[in-house]
């Protein structure tokens, strides 16, 4: 494609050699730079691709597009390359990524979830419905990336990078998809990477205090407004109404607005609503009749996520029957997961890795366990510290015995990570003990139970991984639990 065309939509840019040059590939690490490409120079948190403009020309491109312009200094390479100057490189990464793909966005209907929580959870829910009313759907998210039950693999975030994104939606088009489902992260706002995508849904599911750090966002007003952004985006929004946050977003949303809720006055009610050992059911009034809605996830979480999974469904025309069934046989990975064992324990793993969703799956399973309520947990470094306290407090309050222990400690020392938390466990009257080593504090909370019991492992959900220092190490929960119950005599 000709650089001028992959260039159409960008403001303000200023260039220095040929724009009708061939483009046959656009890149932002130069280590995947190839022959005709086009660079594009990244100002990252931790590495800035503009130092890396020399090599990406070595490797063969043949035009950069930069915004640090006082760096094209150091270079001895930029007279071998058109150089294009713009203000935002990421933005500018989006728009060409969106060109060169031919928009592929605008070729299906694009379905964009946010929210702290509930965001992986929803897609699935939605995915699962559109393909039972017969619809081919790709999902981008948390867990996987998906066309149809074909994995595109397992993601490294909740929304790739532009380029990388653009590059799913062109594989869906080529697969003949028509509705893609993807969770919006406030990051993905944040830095562009949905920059030029065309949405025909936002989905808002709520909002609480959470990723605020040096490497996400500032402040919890940041948070929200970079969350706002989708539904400048969008021709339709179907938001959370009994969320504090939720008629704010109502209020600047720029398209038509559909409302779900169960306390407020909304277009889609849930009540009447039962929460058991395996799931919740409730009623919502779906055309003419209050239909009984059931779905296999325990916690008031997912009559929410449910309903945002049910609105979408029925503005694509879904019909009752199908959600009915559909969602009464949902499985989300690392969600509510129960893992399956012949020793007839309670063991469930779980996402929940922030006060709120803690607070949510721990509330959810003490209203129905009989015996004790026995959760393992840490928290991730490098991230908000000031929810260490805040979780540890939930913790001692809510279940009957606490192993806290780490995460993904990333590059902090857990036994920090541990003491920021003991900090608020230490004010309750719960118990608890403190065993650093996951498998063994996993272990420990599995032996210690009984068949009335049930353990909560939080925090890691469908992670397969434990990143320590850089570095991902093998740690998938299902394994570590089956390998700890074959044990056991």
């Amino acid at each position: 494609m000709e650089l001028k065309k992959i260039l159409i939509g960008l403001d303000n840019l200023k260039a220095k050699g040929n724009l009708d040059i061939d483009i046959k590939n656009i890149e932002c690490d130069s280590r995947k730079v190839t022959k005709d490409t086009l660079f594009v120079a990244i100002t990252g948190y931790d590495v800035d691709g503009h130092d890396f403009i020399d090599d990406a020309i070595n490797n063969g491109a043949t035009a950069v597009i930069v915004e640090n312009v006082e760096k094209l200094r150091n270079s001895k390479k930029m007279n071998n390359a058109t150089i294009i100057v713009t203000d935002n490189s990421r933005h500018a990464l989006a728009i060409a990524s969106c060109n060169f793909y031919d928009n592929p966005s605008r070729k299906f209907k694009l379905i964009g979830i946010t929210g702290t929580k509930g965001k992986t959870t929803t897609t699935y829910m939605i995915k699962t419905l559109l393909e039972a009313q017969g619809k081919k759907v790709g999902l981008i998210g948390t867990i996987e990336n998906f066309i149809g039950e074909d994995s595109l693999g397992e993601s490294d975030r909740t929304t790739p990078e532009s380029l990388e994104l653009q590059r799913y939606f062109a594989k869906m088009c080529e697969n003949k998809v028509e509705y893609v489902v993807m969770e919006v992260s406030s990051q993905a706002l944040k830095l562009h990477r949905v920059d030029g995508c065309d949405f025909d849904v936002g989905v808002f599911t709520n909002f609480s205090k959470e990723h605020i750090s040096e490497k996400e966002h500032a402040d919890i007003e940041e948070y929200f407004n970079s969350k706002l952004k989708l539904f400048d985006m969008c021709k339709m929004a179907f938001i959370n109404i009994d969320d504090f946050r939720g008629s704010k977003v109502k209020k600047y949303a720029k398209c038509e607005v559909k409302t779900y809720g169960i306390d407020n006055i909304c277009d889609l009610l849930a009540k009447d609503i039962t929460i058991t050992n395996v799931g919740v059911d409730f009623k919502a009034k779906i055309g003419q009749r209050n239909e009984r809605i059931k779905v296999d996830i325990p916690g008031r979480f997912s009559v929410y996520n449910s309903l945002a999974a049910i609105s979408v469904a029925l503005y694509y025309g879904c019909s009752t029957e199908t959600i009915k069934t559909a969602l009464e046989n949902i499985k989300v990975p690392g969600r509510s997961e129960l893992v399956p064992n012949n020793k007839e324990l309670s063991i469930m793993i779980d996402y929940a890795h922030s006060p709120e969703s803690l607070q949510n799956i721990l509330q959810a399973v003490k209203t129905y366990t009989k015996g004790r309520v026995i959760l393992v947990f840490g928290c991730g470094g490098d991230r908000d510290k000031t929810k260490r306290p805040i979780m540890g407090e939930i913790a001692g309050r809510i279940a009957d015995y606490s192993i806290v222990t780490s995460d993904n400690p990333r590059t902090e020392d857990p036994n920090m990570i541990i003491k920021d938390i003991e900090k608020g466990i230490s004010k309750t009257k719960g118990k608890y003990e403190i065993i650093v080593d996951r498998k063994e504090a996993i272990e420990k909370a599995i032996k210690m139970a009984n068949k009335k019991d049930i353990v909560i492992l939080a925090g890691k959900g469908h992670e397969p991984y434990q990143e320590i220092n850089k570095v991902k190490h093998p740690f998938d929960e299902r394994i570590i639990v089956k390998d700890i119950l074959d044990n056991m005599k």
